[in-house]
């Protein structure tokens, strides 16, 4: 321990901070806590794409009409995996669009999960939009898209209606808020970004009023997603971890996992492997 503290001590002091004051920082008591982790090595192992090949691809332009534009929609599949596969729907964070999916390696995690013995499954991805799959205004209504466009759009690429969902950060809101509408087998956030106050949505200047954010919260509507099976992984470091602990305090998760980490790519690569394994031995009673 008296090396960590010495290394940490420098590195403070690099930093521009008093070195005495190391202790403190990584408890968040002075700013910079969880950057600070971060550099010592302290928020877990780097998460790392698999060796495993990825498998096949299909990118498709399509036209929502509940979007009111042209969206992408990703089909992504086990490496030798049979084409007529159970769906698990990825939802993704703001910001971002459905080829975030390709970027964090899925092709590659969903044929090394299939390789470890994981009921093999396709992932579909679709654009969303940053409006957290809720419509800010009559012409874009990303919620409608997932409900009554995507399973369409499967149907003719000869893919069933997603059994599953999975959703990362705005994604996992998106998701919880699917689950209310439709018939799911499991349910995968990672760093939920959900919010515990109309103050705190209302920074986020998506929702158009309190009333919208309150009839789509998925905080208020636990209720109406506990026969689903549930999985939630969050990093300590997350600034949504508060609100991850009130989602997994009201609706008792399956499976729940709290670890060092924070909202960033590292730590939804490092959890990636149990987020298929829980989708895998779910979504498969739906084949």
């Amino acid at each position: 321990m008296g090396k960590l503290l010495s290394r940490r001590a420098v590195l403070v002091g690099g930093l521009g901070v008093v070195a005495a004051a190391g202790a403190g920082a990584l408890a968040d008591v002075l700013p910079g806590g969880a950057r600070l982790r971060g550099i010592l090595g302290l928020n877990g192992p780097d998460g790392r794409i698999p060796d495993a090949p990825p498998g096949p691809v299909q990118v498709d332009r399509v036209r929502s009409a509940a979007r009111g534009r042209d969206v992408d929609l990703i089909v992504m599949r086990p490496a030798g995996a049979p084409s007529d596969l159970p769906v698990c729907l990825a939802l993704h964070g703001r910001g971002a669009g459905a080829n975030s999916f390709l970027d964090l390696g899925v092709p590659h995690f969903l044929t090394a999960a299939a390789q470890e013995g994981t009921s093999p499954f396709a992932m579909v991805a679709v654009d969303g939009g940053d409006s957290y799959f809720v419509a800010r205004n009559a012409g874009d209504d990303p919620l409608r898209m997932l409900l009554d466009e995507v399973p369409d759009w499967l149907d003719r690429l000869g893919l069933p209606a997603p059994a599953a969902g999975f959703g990362i950060s705005m994604g996992a809101f998106g998701t919880l808020r699917l689950a209310r509408e439709t018939d799911l087998r499991a349910v995968a956030v990672v760093g939920p970004a959900l919010f515990q106050t109309w103050s705190d949505a209302k920074r986020r200047d998506v929702f158009r009023d309190e009333q919208q954010w309150a009839a789509n919260e998925p905080l208020r509507h636990t209720k109406d997603i506990l026969p689903v099976p549930l999985g939630v992984w969050c990093g300590n470091d997350d600034p949504f971890a508060s609100a991850a602990e009130e989602l997994v305090e009201r609706a008792s998760p399956e499976v729940v996992a709290f670890g060092p980490g924070g909202h960033e790519e590292n730590y939804f690569l490092r959890v990636m492997p149990e987020v298929l394994r829980f989708v895998g031995r779910r979504i498969s009673r739906a084949a």
